[in-house]
């Protein structure tokens, strides 16, 4: 796991619009008409719907799609009670994790009540807006008491995740685990480390599932729950075990399931060793596990090991339930989440480990074999089956438990349904971020005398997506890492005109002196120019020293591009390169090119920038659906534009068969599926949805992905230099840190792609 820093975390929450959730209108709003429509006079009339049918609520307003996320901040994280106020930021993330897995949207409300009673009736007062609840971060015992009386009172679903969400998960992977251990539920004896809400409802949960109670031992703070403790609440005194033990080492002796649910490194490798063969351990308090892994498998080489971090297998994560749980409940009006709601998710969850891994996944984590074993037993959270699994098992299991009060048809209608609300490449910078972590690779900064270059290499670092190499005078960049007070100890600082680096720059003017002596370089002069760092950069790369270069947020883009094409040169079968942007949108990602590098491209350069736009998409695992753009639609208009981009089209049929791509086409019909196939159903793009726009010169393609940053508000990576032999990437003047980090990210998962 990547070590937060506190600087990093508050400017996060704090840059351009505090926090980290807004409202955003659905509706019409600019005329009059529309103001008129979405207040008064216009909205008496739902409002009198309402008042007749109060069921109505759900047609004409939010509330089916809306979720409260409520705490009072009495036990917040591993904070403890900090407040109302401190929990906020919390209820804000839970809120963004609820609308990106399962495209619900949230209000994150901090009530200041530590009263149960004032608590309960609170939440009460409010539950008709919403039309379900989640609990957060609410101390135990109180939070029993809450959950208990709030789903008898209220009919709409609630679910306190903290006791709830890690037992779902975790129930999951234990029937998972003991399946690969060839053990029966019904047999095992589970240790339990922590007698909090989690550990309780974890433990009540595997109960369910087919663990006996007698086979429990439940330790707290004090030592084992047993008959001679005298200080134990209704919720723990369920738990009381005759068996003795002196100390959780004691009692881990002979067990089969460890669960740790309380702080970290109380486990130590050798209890391990008295557990009986095939032990599964649950090590889940985060960020530091009870024991890590890495010392549990060194201990027990035939552990089945879960712990709640991202970095190693089997991550017990209660992103995996609550926003798919929660989005079944809402799609038939469940009035709560009973017990076979749960217990439908848990299966779900469990059984989906059990199906072949998509190959998005298998990429994202390094692996072409990820398949049901001791080192794969949940799925991983950003699996995109998870979100038409778990809903529809917890919508039918709401149904046939009669606590539905909407009923589900089609189920394969609704499971495209629930994949539309994502779009199918939604997680693509996560998901290359974590394809990236797999094999990070060296990162040469070529101006690494810039605060915002230091930053981002810091960040790289820290979350384990590149090595860096800082290019650059030693003595400015290490004052610059002392006045920010940056973490660069170690990273290679090198500087191209220094002393030391003589030997080095000479042996790479060679190089390129081989490479352009005939294109008017002499020894003299390919030798000098290497105390440029551009050219001493990229020569790195084409030597092998490290294996991306990133550059550009100083200098105009020709210089950066100049020193890689005469250093590094074209990829073979190469005619020109180019350049592409990513736009991130709810509808998922959109590829532009060409939108930097070629004023005015032939058909046959359209072609050309075509074909390798195509294969860059293809190494983040998305089909591309290609349009090529003009303003006119399969010749209705005659033109220099419309005739050579309905060219390429032409070339591109007959050398790439294989490839989705039509025009000459306009953009609104590239982009709106219905007008194509209204208008034009004879297209290659009908009935598929474009992601890739190919644009007819520069003017077009760079004015186009600037308004659309500017205006649509969309998150914009580039721009990735597409056509190179080597990974050299280059910045546009002036970006963020988080715009550089991104095109690290890129840079790498090109090198790890060209390394294959």
């Amino acid at each position: 796991m990547a070590t937060i820093k506190t600087e990093d975390a508050l400017e996060y929450h704090s840059q351009g619009r505090p926090g980290k959730i807004e409202v955003i209108p659905t509706k019409p709003h600019s005329s009059q008409r529309d103001l008129s429509l979405a207040y008064s006079p216009g909205v008496a009339e739902p409002c009198l719907k309402i008042a007749e049918h109060k069921d109505d609520v759900y047609k004409y307003t939010i509330k089916g799609n809306l979720v409260a996320v409520i705490s009072n901040g009495t036990a917040v994280l591993g904070l403890g009670n900090i407040g109302p106020e401190a929990a906020k930021p919390v209820m804000e993330g839970k809120g963004i994790l609820f609308k990106i897995f399962a495209d619900i949207d949230v209000f994150d409300i901090e009530i200041d009540a530590t009263d149960p009673e004032l608590f309960i009736q609170t939440v009460k007062a409010i539950a008709p807006t919403f039309g379900g609840i989640n609990l957060e971060d609410i101390k135990s015992p109180e939070c029993f008491e809450i959950e208990k009386r709030l789903k008898e009172e209220l009919d709409i679903p609630l679910m306190h995740d903290d006791q709830h969400g890690t037992a779902i998960i975790s129930a999951a992977a234990l029937i998972n685990a003991l399946e690969i251990a060839g053990k029966r539920i019904d047999e095992v004896k589970i240790v339990i480390n922590g007698a909090g809400a989690s550990a309780i409802s974890c433990a009540h949960l595997y109960i369910a599932v087919g663990a006996k109670r007698e086979n429990i031992m439940m330790f707290d703070s004090k030592g084992l729950i047993d008959k001679d403790r005298k200080d134990l609440s209704e919720e723990k005194i369920y738990f009381i075990t005759d068996k003795k033990a002196k100390d959780l080492a004691d009692g881990m002796k002979g067990a089969d399931v460890f669960v740790g649910l309380s702080k970290g490194n109380v486990v130590q490798p050798e209890m391990l060793m008295g557990m009986k063969e095939k032990p599964i351990v649950f090590a889940l308090a985060n960020p530091t596990p009870e024991i890590s892994y890495p010392e549990a498998v060194a201990a027990r080489k035939d552990v089945i090991m879960a712990t709640g971090r991202s970095d190693y297998p089997n991550q017990v994560n209660n992103v995996l339930g609550f926003p798919f749980i929660f989005r079944g409940a809402l799609d038939v009006r469940a009035n709560k989440i009973n017990e076979a709601m749960k217990m439908a998710a848990v299966y779900a969850i469990a059984n989906l480990a059990k199906e072949p891994v998509p190959e998005s996944v298998n990429l994202v984590y390094g692996s072409r074999n990820l398949s049901f074993g001791p080192e794969y037993i949940i799925p991983k959270p950003i699996d995109p089956r998870l979100i038409s699994t778990v809903p529809p098992a917890v919508a039918k299991a709401a149904i046939e438990s009669g606590v539905a009060q909407r009923n589900i048809e089609d189920w394969e209608v609704y499971k495209q349904e629930l994949i539309k609300r994502l779009g199918l490449d939604n997680d693509l910078l996560k998901s290359i971020t974590a394809k990236a972590k797999q094999n990070p690779k060296r990162v040469v900064f070529a101006e690494a005398d810039h605060y915002k270059i230091l930053k981002a290499a810091q960040q790289v670092k820290d979350e384990g997506i590149a090595k860096p190499i800082l290019l650059g005078d030693k003595k400015k960049i290490n004052k610059l890492i002392e006045e920010y007070n940056l973490d660069l100890e170690d990273v290679p600082i090198v500087d191209p005109r220094s002393q030391e680096e003589e030997a080095r720059r000479h042996a790479f003017g060679d190089v390129l002196y081989q490479k352009r002596k005939r294109k008017g370089y002499t020894l003299f002069e390919a030798r000098k120019i290497m105390r440029e760092r551009n050219f001493f950069g990229a020569m790195m790369v084409e030597t092998g020293v490290a294996d991306a270069m990133i550059s550009g947020i100083t200098r105009k883009y020709a210089d950066p591009i100049k020193a890689a094409l005469e250093t590094i040169g074209v990829a073979p079968d190469v005619r020109r390169v180019a350049g592409m942007y990513i736009l991130l949108s709810k509808q998922g990602p959109f590829f532009f090119a060409d939108t930097t590098m070629n004023i005015d491209p032939s058909a046959e350069d359209l072609a050309d920038i075509t074909a390798i736009t195509a294969n860059s998409i293809k190494q983040f695992n998305i089909t591309p659906r290609i349009a090529l753009l003009s303003y006119s639609n399969f010749g209705s208009v005659k033109g220099e534009i419309p005739d050579k981009v309905a060219k390429a089209v032409s070339i591109l049929h007959e050398k790439y068969p294989g490839m989705i791509v039509d025009g000459d086409i306009q953009a609104n019909f590239a982009l709106n599926n219905d007008l194509l196939k209204e208008q034009f159903p004879f297209s290659e793009l009908a009935n598929k949805s474009v992601n890739t726009l190919i644009f007819p010169n520069l003017v077009s393609g760079n004015i186009a992905y600037k308004i659309m940053q500017e205006m649509g508000g969309l998150e914009a990576i580039g721009p990735i230099l597409l056509g190179m032999k080597k990974p050299v990437h280059i910045l546009q003047l002036g970006c963020s840190v988080r715009e550089i980090v991104n095109m690290v990210t890129i840079a790498v998962v090109d090198a790890q792609a060209r390394n294959k």
